[in-house]
């Protein structure tokens, strides 16, 4: 565990320090777009973020390759150097629409590249379903099936990034509890050793995120733009792929993992999707959206959950951490429930469940209740208009 909080620590630090140099460096030549009809910021705000956090991912690569401890997925450095090329690929283009914003399609063609380059070069691919004991029958449905879920996931994340901290927040908070999972998966599975690929990805942005958060938080000095959400969304839908679908389906057997019969078999499938549960229903809200407008289902538009929650009267601030709110709530109820099969908690999942279920009704008062800034609003006076002289 201290090598992985070594990990965290390197990275938030490496990320902090070049975002601040990549922010300089950006308002000296002027790198910013202009302001778009569906910004919610009102002042010209560099997007290459992403540049710093993917500088402080490959430095804590790079360290790693160095660090004993890690040999473990550096003995076939294929995979990792796939995933580190794939991450590249998507930088690149992320940046260039950040500067010049480029056609959706050549953004999703590029998201497909990246994903075959992981799933096919570096052979990370979702062999199996922790379900019972099903695995996936032909190697071109695995690949594919690989493909399409990270091409989701990145454009789930992307769709969220549209206030200040947000993406950077909620990613932080997802990949903790991620980290958390995948570290006592592999504890309870019997692995001879606690370090991963998968757990150390989860770190690494963990520590990215909290390194970037503080240029980003309101009022933001620096986006992190395509560039920095869709490598998180890659790099968190490929740490799921890297320990969930590599396991032998036959070790998550709920008879092994847990007392649970059925909540217990699908915890380990269901917790990798949660963790990015509001991303997607962002993302496949925008989809219908604007599919039954007869749009381009990329098309840009206002009419996101943050937006909604702005339209509701929650400032810019208030929205951020409610989204915190409903992630952590959401993810840890299921990391509770899966740690209750394991101790043999009084009901198994129950507790889980109810910090679930409290936790919900909480979010759900803060999110429908207007804000107090709302609330100050509706109650100052309206300003009289002088009477015009007859």
């Amino acid at each position: 565990m201290t090598q992985y909080l070594l990990t965290i620590l390197f990275t938030a630090a490496v990320t902090l320090a070049l975002s601040w140099v990549v922010w300089k460096l950006a308002l000296r030549f002027k790198l910013y777009p202009g302001i778009r009809d569906r910004d919610v910021h009102k002042t010209p705000t560099p997007r290459l973020g992403g540049v710093a956090m993917f500088l402080g991912v490959v430095a804590a690569f790079a360290l790693s390759s160095k660090n004993p401890y890690f040999a473990i997925f550096w003995i076939d450095p294929v995979p990792v150097l796939s995933l580190l090329g794939a991450v590249l690929l998507i930088v690149l283009v992320g940046v260039a629409d950040d500067l010049w914003d480029l056609d959706w399609m050549i953004k999703l063609g590029a998201q497909f590249v990246a994903a075959g380059v992981i799933a096919w070069f570096g052979q990370l691919q979702i062999l199996s379903l922790p379900i019972g004991a099903l695995t996936v029958g032909s190697s071109w449905v695995s690949f594919l099936l690989t493909v399409f879920a990270m091409v989701v996931v990145m454009n789930a994340v992307n769709f969220i990034d549209g206030l200040n901290g947000l993406v950077a927040g909620v990613c932080l908070i997802a990949n903790g509890v991620f980290f958390a999972y995948s570290y006592l998966l592999v504890r309870d599975t019997g692995a001879s050793t606690y370090f991963n690929l998968a757990s150390f990805i989860a770190a690494v942005l963990v520590g990215a995120c909290l390194g970037f958060l503080p240029m980003n938080w309101t009022p933001a000095k620096l986006f992190m733009g395509d560039a920095g959400a869709l490598m998180l969304g890659l790099l968190m839908a490929s740490s799921a792929v890297a320990i969930t679908g590599q396991l032998d389906p036959a070790v998550l057997d709920p008879e092994k993992i847990g007392r649970s019969q059925l909540l217990g078999a699908f915890i380990p499938i269901l917790l990798p999707v949660v963790i990015v549960l509001l991303p997607l229903l962002d993302f496949g809200l925008a989809v219908v959206r604007r599919q039954w407008a007869g749009r381009s289902p990329f098309s840009p538009d206002r009419k996101h959950l943050h937006h909604r929650m702005l339209d509701m009267g929650h400032t810019d601030r208030d929205a951020v951490l409610i989204f915190y709110s409903w992630t952590a709530v959401v993810s840890l109820a299921f990391l509770l429930m899966y740690i209750g099969t394991q101790q043999g908690w009084p009901g198994d999942y129950a507790i889980g469940i109810a910090f679930g279920v409290t936790g919900v009704a909480a979010c759900a008062v803060l999110t429908l209740l207007p804000s107090q800034h709302r609330l100050r609003l509706t109650r100052r006076p309206r300003p009289t208009r002088p009477e015009s002289p007859s």
